[in-house]
């Protein structure tokens, strides 16, 4: 699907999951929902995701700069990370909020929070069947987030047929609660996963120990060290590394090159470097040992 049809779809997501998040947010204060004030925690999520798809879409077009190297790639991971931040705030809001209400039961306009929840259920469906079918990977993501999302509404508009129909106001801080849990391990996840591409880890879903394979068994390659392997953003992994060759000849070499960078395609490394030499540095037959030591010690 081309860029421009994922941008409209993701801004079209945006505004409806904000807009509803608005209207869940006030309709918790005027039905006395803490449990509508969950679900517009998890819309909230859901702007986010759908704001770091769209950012990793729109700034994979932009051509890098003399100041700006990588561009602003990094601007998705530092706002996932303030995202999360978010989420722990709310959720201990509502955790606070339910504690005192398991002792102090309030009166919750039943009517209001379904209306509200019914409004979110909608629009949570119809987001979620404009981004199905996507074969971007942000696309995909964001998807996956407002489908988690569809059980949230779901279970709040059964709590207010519930209290509607029986008047036990009780379930509305308990499903509160609960929905604060997934909110605040969905908040624990984002800071988890942001801080791990800030301090420049390696991606958790790359098979380090395949892709060194995948690249030693190009024909003429007779090793591969010094890796260094991280993360610049969601969708975009870097790559810097030694391989060692007696090939002499430089066309020869380039095609090696084009054939690895072509293998390391299905690890979603986009910016590779390849220094290849004839001989092995000494430094770099102290941290092949060093790796070694480290492949011995995981198994």
């Amino acid at each position: 699907m081309k860029n421009n049809n994922v941008e409209r779809t993701l801004k079209i997501a945006i505004i409806l999951t904000s807009v509803i998040f608005v209207v869940e947010l006030a309709g918790s204060f005027a039905s006395g929902s803490l449990s509508l004030l969950g679900d517009a925690g998890h819309m909230l999520r859901d702007v986010f995701a759908l704001a770091v798809s769209l950012s990793a879409v729109m700034i994979a077009k932009k051509l890098p700069t003399k100041e700006k190297t990588f561009g602003y790639h990094r601007v998705e991971i530092l706002a996932a990370l303030l995202n999360g931040i978010l989420l722990i705030v709310i959720s201990g809001w509502i955790f606070a909020a339910a504690y005192i209400r398991f002792f102090t039961p309030a009166p919750i306009q039943s009517f209001t929070m379904l209306v509200v929840a019914s409004i979110g259920l909608v629009v949570n469906v119809i987001v979620a069947f404009s981004l199905r079918g996507h074969h971007d990977l942000n696309v995909r993501s964001a998807f996956f987030h407002v489908l988690t999302d569809l059980l949230s509404s779901v279970a709040v508009v059964f709590a207010a047929i519930w209290i509607f129909f029986t008047g036990q106001t009780i379930v509305d801080p308990i499903l509160g609660t609960l929905i604060a849990i997934l909110v605040l391990i969905s908040a624990f996840n984002i800071i988890r996963d942001s801080i791990h591409i800030l301090l420049g880890f390696a991606p958790k879903d790359v098979n380090f120990e395949g892709m060194i394979k995948d690249m030693e068994s190009v024909s003429g390659v007779d090793g591969v060290n010094n890796v260094h392997l991280w993360t610049l953003c969601s969708n975009v992994n870097i790559l810097d590394a030694h391989v060692l060759t007696k090939e002499p000849s430089m066309t020869k070499i380039e095609k090696m090159k084009d054939e690895i960078k072509q293998r390391l395609g299905k690890y979603n490394i986009r910016h590779a470097t390849l220094e290849f030499e004839c001989e092995e540095c000494r430094e770099c037959k102290e941290c092949s040992i060093n790796n070694s030591k480290v492949r011995e010690m995981k198994h």
